[in-house]
């Protein structure tokens, strides 16, 4: 009687995990934002897509020089965690003023000022 009690109770376990095993499912997600705030100079954008096992996305965002750095990534079972960074734009770097007034020099710190804002529109085609 034991071994049948035993039994049953195996079999109960074998299908009350197979109702709860959710390692089988397949991921799937796609999702998109961006920020464009003119006050704070905070732009940035991201989307990600993914599939099962293999996860593709970009980001960007404005560097304090003017340039934006574009982040293209992707990421399987066979190749691992890829990333590709690019950097778009030209830096635009504070004037730099030596003297002030009394002639004396300040060593050459910055008192200028900086673009904050490239021309122009990052597009992603895929």
């Amino acid at each position: 009687m034991l071994k049948i009690a035993f039994a049953v109770v195996a079999l109960l376990a074998v299908a009350v995990s197979a109702d709860h095993d959710d390692y089988h499912s397949h991921p799937s997600y796609k999702f998109e934002y961006g920020v464009k705030d003119h006050h704070t100079g905070d732009h940035k954008s991201q989307w990600e897509h993914r599939d099962g096992d293999v996860v593709k996305g970009a980001y960007t965002l404005e560097e304090a020089d003017g340039t934006h750095r574009v982040v293209e990534y992707s990421s399987d079972k066979h190749n691992g965690f890829q990333a590709h960074v690019k950097r778009v734009g030209h830096a635009h770097h504070p004037e730099v003023y030596g003297h002030h007034e009394g002639g004396q020099s300040y060593g050459g710190h910055g008192h200028g000022h900086a673009s904050s804002y490239a021309n122009g529109n990052l597009h992603f085609h895929h």
